[in-house]
């Protein structure tokens, strides 16, 4: 298995220097985007990407980080945006944008104070399942190293969503992806005030592709991801 993706590996290479050496615009771009990202901008990044680039073949693939990571550096995808950093020397990266998490409650805590991070531990705090990198970025901005015993996990933002509007608990959702999955739910959404929970989005793809320059365009063109109008 592992010769075989190498040989893949290097296929894909030859590809991309082919198509890096002919010095053509870019035309293909298999592009890997994470869970928390995908639903909000995706019909964005298909606009920007295809109106920038004339004839542009867009293929795009929703999955966890780690299997993004793995997918860019074997040459499955061509660049991936995700939450840096990611700590893996053959990734090139490039930040897009950043933004803040928000406290979504049940609407009958709307008046109450916003709890300090060390708060939120005592709460029945509701997490995306694990392999997703907002898990454990809420769980490092609450202070704990593995989640509590009282927590509730869900598949997507959605169903964490749907969950707090129960009463079940409550949870920490990105800023771009409120006004998708809080409409028309009995919910409340705060600001924290001091300590601000935040993660910062980026663009990745493999040092050694051919294609570099080019993926600096497509970075420098999503820099706006996250402003959605």
């Amino acid at each position: 298995a592992a010769k075989s993706k190498a040989i893949m590996r290097d296929v894909a290479e030859l590809e991309e220097l082919a198509r890096a050496s002919d010095n053509q615009p870019l035309v293909n771009l298999r592009l890997g985007v994470i869970p928390t990202v995908a639903p909000y901008i995706f019909s964005k990044i298909a606009k920007d990407l295809t109106m920038h680039f004339s004839g542009l073949n867009l293929k795009m693939r929703e999955a966890i980080t780690s299997k993004l990571i793995a997918a860019v550096i074997d040459g499955e995808l061509d660049a991936a945006i995700l939450a840096l950093p990611t700590s893996e020397p053959r990734l090139r990266e490039v930040e897009l944008f950043r933004e803040n998490f928000l406290l979504v409650r049940p609407k009958t805590d709307a008046n109450k104070p916003v709890p300090r991070p060390e708060m939120l531990r005592e709460m029945r705090l509701l997490l995306l399942e694990e392999g997703h990198c907002l898990r454990s970025q809420t769980l490092s901005f609450c202070k704990v190293n593995s989640a509590p015993k009282n927590i509730m996990e869900g598949t997507t933002l959605t169903t964490l969503v749907q969950m707090v509007s129960s009463g079940i608990g409550v949870t920490l959702i990105p800023e771009m992806a409120v006004p998708f999955e809080t409409k028309s739910t009995k919910v409340s959404v705060s600001r924290f005030t001091q300590q601000k929970p935040k993660r910062t989005i980026g663009l990745i793809w493999r040092k050694s592709n051919p294609l570099s320059s080019q993926f600096n365009d497509v970075g420098a063109l999503l820099k706006n991801l996250n402003k959605l109008n």
